[in-house]
């Protein structure tokens, strides 16, 4: 047999001591690195695996991600279909405008509004009445969305929705947060084509910025209300009957169109109490109130508690346990 030269890299006999037969034929060294790679100064034992803490936050941030993922989702969803819908536009534009182009000028010289806050000087109806023609634009948007949201239950597609693997009200909180984008961008749609056309608005000034808030609280809280009228109105059929008894008194039982001290004046005594309790009120003076940099008062927190109460409904009545009457059986978005 011949024999094997011996080279520098071969080990000495020395170091093949403590080492198996099967060690030596695989040619490993005399320190082989244990299984997970070489120690190292700060290692855990047993590789790099996540801690049962670390591996909590990685959930977490996993879930954050994906909450928003379906918030944006929903949203997109939400602007696309306005986007291909032309005549929702314009048809949200037609009507206050019609209001403005036409009752305000009629009435122009007849019902202008004495100096009376948020007014510092004797101004036209046509001026005051924007901040509740703003309002009707965000009333209007936010049932229609409680009929897109009828439809999407008939169909079927809400179902898919509030079966997704994430929380109900965080659904309904997504679709919340479209309905007041739109509601946003129709509002300030309006507002340029009425200081286009004419009517004299502060809109330049630092106290835009108070409207443009007061004009985000108020969509959330109308499209909540929204939310849980969907839940009520069981078939499309029955949304003209939404309008009758819930839109028309919500929007002239308000100072939309007249300011309240002209209700008790007038001796309408139970119309003034009413509308001082209609949150539409409160929503239309947080609106006209920060447009001037004015004091809104209590309109903010009413505002703001009627958007907390009116959500809060509309999440217990989608729970198919125990929401209004078992959306599951009429088609609707139970799992």
């Amino acid at each position: 047999m011949q024999e094997r030269a011996v080279s520098d890299d071969d080990p000495s006999p020395g170091e093949y001591a403590g080492r198996s037969p099967a060690g030596i034929r695989a040619g490993r060294g005399p320190q082989s690195e244990p299984l997970g790679g070489p120690w190292r100064p700060g290692a855990r034992p047993g590789g790099d695996h996540p801690s049962p803490g670390e591996h909590a936050d990685q959930s977490a941030r996993r879930g954050i991600a994906h909450a928003l993922q379906a918030l944006q989702a929903i949203v997109a969803r939400e602007l696309f279909k306005f986007s291909r819908q032309t005549g929702r536009l314009v048809s949200a534009l037609v009507r206050p405008l019609l209001w403005l182009a036409v009752f305000a000028a009629g009435f122009r010289n007849v019902f202008g509004v004495a100096i009376v806050e948020p007014y510092d000087t004797y101004i036209p109806y046509d001026v005051y009445i924007v901040p509740g023609l703003v309002g009707m634009v965000l009333l209007f948007n936010g049932m229609q969305s409680s009929l897109a949201m009828v439809y999407d239950r008939e169909m079927g597609l809400m179902r898919l929705l509030l079966t997704a693997p994430l929380p109900r009200p965080w659904l309904l909180f997504s679709k919340l947060c479209a309905t007041a984008l739109l509601s946003v961008l129709q509002a300030l749609a309006f507002v340029i084509v009425a200081a286009l056309i004419g009517t004299e608005l502060p809109l330049l000034s630092l106290a835009g910025l108070h409207a443009l808030l007061a004009l985000i609280g108020s969509a959330l809280m109308l499209g909540a209300l929204g939310l849980l009228l969907s839940v009520t109105i069981r078939q499309l059929e029955n949304f003209a009957g939404t309008m009758n008894f819930v839109i028309f008194p919500m929007y002239f039982l308000s100072t939309a169109l007249y300011p309240l001290w002209k209700l008790q004046e007038s001796g309408a005594e139970w119309v003034y109490q009413l509308a001082r309790f209609n949150p539409f009120t409160h929503a239309v003076e947080w609106v006209r109130f920060a447009l001037y940099g004015k004091d809104p008062g209590a309109a903010p927190y009413v505002v703001l508690g009627c958007l907390l109460l009116f959500f809060a409904l509309a999440c217990w009545g989608y729970d198919p346990q125990r929401g209004f009457g078992g959306l599951t059986k009429r088609g609707g978005g139970g799992a």
